[in-house]
């Protein structure tokens, strides 16, 4: 599956998920003072960013150290999306990362898994696997998308109480169900990879 720009840059923001992760950021930074809350989100935000821009760098390589197919990137991070949708449109009481530990947070739960988690993690590895030459779109895209969440994550609290939280919760569905078609697509996309690399090999 060929992404552009527009495209990838949906799928990743899709991905980190930053609306859905308005009440995990809210429940971890209840015991953090209100002035370091904004500086706890934007330090967590750029550790989440550097941690995916090394993904990024070294995902091709990593694929081939694993001697991964891109065929099986695509099937692999299609179930890793699935997954994270259903959890949206069926959430639990933990939330989709499950529930968060006391105390100020660092780097766990907010940096990873809730932004640079196994779905953004797979989601930059297919990227850069499906086209290593457009390594700076990938670099881009990781950073708009952590400075987006940056800037919804800081106002979290002030974005649930203006929407409501059941408005946040539909949106959160929707991008479930969002999700959900791309998880088929991906799959849909490895299989017929798969499909390709095995003629050719038979042939």
């Amino acid at each position: 599956m060929e992404h552009s720009f527009v495209s990838a840059l949906l799928l990743m923001f899709l991905m980190a998920d930053p609306l859905g992760n308005i009440p995990i950021f809210i429940s971890s930074l209840k015991s953090v003072p209100e002035n370091r809350r904004s500086m706890v989100v934007i330090r967590e935000c750029f550790i989440a960013a550097v941690i995916l821009c090394i993904f990024a760098f070294g995902g091709k390589a990593f694929l081939d150290s694993l001697g991964l197919s891109q065929a099986a990137l695509s099937i692999g991070g299609g179930l890793i999306v699935l997954l994270m949708a259903i959890r949206m449109v069926f959430p639990s009481k933990e939330g989709v990362f499950g529930e968060a530990p006391g105390g100020e947070p660092f780097i766990v739960p907010l940096a990873v898994p809730a932004i640079a988690g196994p779905s953004t993690l797979a989601t930059i590895l297919l990227l850069v696997g499906s086209d290593p030459t457009r390594i700076t779109e990938w670099l881009l895209i990781v950073v708009l998308t952590c400075a987006i969440s940056a800037a919804i994550l800081v106002f979290a609290e002030r974005v649930q109480k203006l929407v409501g939280e059941r408005t946040t919760a539909a949106f959160e569905r929707l991008m479930g169900l969002i999700l959900a078609t791309m998880a088929v697509q991906m799959f849909l996309t490895g299989i017929t990879q798969f499909i390709q690399t095995t003629l050719k090999g038979a042939i």
